[in-house]
């Protein structure tokens, strides 16, 4: 464990001792403008810190604070409105009526969880094809 590691994890534990709802806990630590993005300013830092025992014991300790549901979080929510596929809906639902919680729950952790960054289609990249898919298209005529 290396001393940033350690100043995060310590950090993360004396927030999850105070006992705070999840989203506080959550933004002290995690979030924007948490300790953990304090120490890890740089991306390949914060990608190597998530990859770490430190960050899964952190996310441990957010899923607990979850569970006990009945604090209500320091924070305003937000709402964010998303276009899926209705096939993707429904296994979204069926995985959380098996998982026997609500889809709300199950997206807030999925959200929550590292995703490899080659699984996240790259904007600039969908733009320039498009781009380069339109110049290959032949001059239309009048």
């Amino acid at each position: 464990m290396t001393t940033k590691e350690q100043e995060v994890y310590q950090a993360a534990e004396r927030l999850y001792q105070a006992n705070l709802d999840w989203a506080s806990f959550f933004r002290e630590t995690l979030g924007a403008t948490g300790v953990a993005r304090a120490v890890f300013k740089e991306l390949d830092e914060w990608v190597a810190f998530q990859q770490t025992y430190e960050y899964s014991a952190i996310q441990l300790m957010i899923a607990k604070l979850r569970e006990r549901g009945a604090q209500t979080p320091d924070e305003p929510t937000k709402v964010i409105t998303i276009r899926l596929p209705q096939s993707l809906q429904e296994a979204l639902r069926v995985e959380a009526e098996s998982m026997q919680t609500s889809v709300n729950k199950l997206c807030i952790s999925k959200l929550m969880q590292i995703i490899d960054n080659s699984l996240v289609p790259n904007e600039s990249a969908a733009k320039a094809a498009r781009e380069a898919e339109r110049e290959r298209e032949p001059a239309q005529t009048e």
